[in-house]
């Protein structure tokens, strides 16, 4: 594609966290990174509300190891407890994701320049990402770094196939689906030879509508409009 961007993104930690973990306090990350989690990156890396970021394929560039720590969380009627975190320890990934534009933003038609916007996120790629990139949670910092994806050698690049079972795809927020409501998105993914194909948002066939929401809203600067409590 030729809006397509590449790139390396590593860390001592990462937490994907599956969110049945989350009932009881304790946050027990996924094996592989999620469809949202690696959106997110790339949209640190660069964004525009023009722009909708599509990942294409992630690839599993070292073993995949995990570990458990003691984590004092601060509750919300103050004070904290001891819960256990479980990360993914020393991570490292190449993805490959591409944008389209944004449908439902009308407004912003005058702004489809694919050549600029791609120039600009090959830019901010080189030079690390325009905001901090993170590896799930705040807590586990990124470093980005371009590269072709398929280069080098990966821990499973000889491994068939490897099923993770179900996992979460991502969220549908408002702004990009034109409906008024939040949905989360489910699917089964196959690493074949350390690689994971997505399949696309719209692809999913396993929604579940989380809560009614409403789209933000913007003034005609594209400063967005916050309503009245």
């Amino acid at each position: 594609m030729r809006n397509a961007v590449e790139f390396t993104v590593y860390g001592d930690y990462a937490l994907f966290t599956d969110p049945l973990t989350k009932l009881g306090g304790e946050k027990l990350t996924y094996q592989v990174p999620t469809y949202q989690a690696l959106k997110g990156m790339v949209e640190s890396i660069y964004w525009k509300p023009t722009i909708m970021i599509v990942v294409d394929k992630v690839r599993i560039m070292k073993p995949i190891r995990m570990e458990s720590k003691g984590i004092r969380p601060i509750e919300y009627h103050g004070g904290n407890t001891l819960a256990n975190y479980t990360y993914l320890k020393d991570v490292e990934y190449q993805v490959q994701a591409h944008f389209v534009f944004n449908p439902h933003r009308k407004d912003l038609a005058h702004d489809r320049n694919e050549h600029k916007h791609h120039n600009m996120m090959t830019r901010a790629v080189k030079a690390g990402g325009r905001r901090d990139v993170f590896l799930g949670a705040r807590e586990c910092q990124a470093y980005v770094e371009p590269c072709t994806f398929g280069s080098g050698d990966g821990a499973y690049d000889h491994n068939e196939e490897l099923h993770f079972g179900t996992m979460v795809h991502g969220l549908s927020y408002p702004d990009e689906t034109g409906k008024d409501q939040l949905d989360v998105r489910l699917w089964r993914p196959v690493m074949k030879q350390g690689v994971i194909d997505f399949i696309h948002p719209e692809e999913c066939t396993i929604v579940r509508k989380v809560k009614e929401m409403e789209p933000k809203r913007f003034d005609e600067s594209n400063v967005r409009l916050v309503e009245d409590e």
